[in-house]
């Protein structure tokens, strides 16, 4: 049962199962739907992302993107270190620092070229 309302972002992806591989080095767990994968729901602890199969996205043109606001940034930050993710191109993660907007924020850009941008206030 929902303790308070949520939205949930509907990503797209040109390989739910790639994508679901991708996100599980960064501690997600999830589900795949459809044939051949259609759909994917992926989870880490609250943060719930969901996945359509788009087989034309091109990562490089990509406009898709989220905003995961957590309780501790600096956690989740060592966390996804542990994937090794590089610093440019696609796939991605950027450092984590304090934003002019008042965050303690990092980016991560996945192999289909999504941002999510995951913060916490300061």
């Amino acid at each position: 049962m929902l303790k308070h309302d949520i939205a949930i972002p509907i990503l797209p992806s040109r390989s739910v199962h790639d994508t679901l591989k991708f996100f599980k080095r960064l501690g997600f767990d999830g589900k795949i739907w459809g044939e051949p994968y259609s759909y994917a729901i992926l989870t880490r602890d609250t943060v719930e992302l969901h996945f359509f199969t788009h087989p034309g996205l091109r990562p490089t043109e990509s406009h898709a993107m989220c905003y995961i606001r957590v309780l501790d940034v600096e956690d989740i930050y060592r966390a996804f270190v542990r994937a090794e993710l590089p610093r440019k191109g696609i796939p991605r993660m950027d450092v984590l620092e304090n934003k002019p907007w008042g965050m303690r924020e990092f980016a991560v850009v996945d192999p289909d070229g999504n941002l999510l941008r995951i913060g916490q206030k300061l």
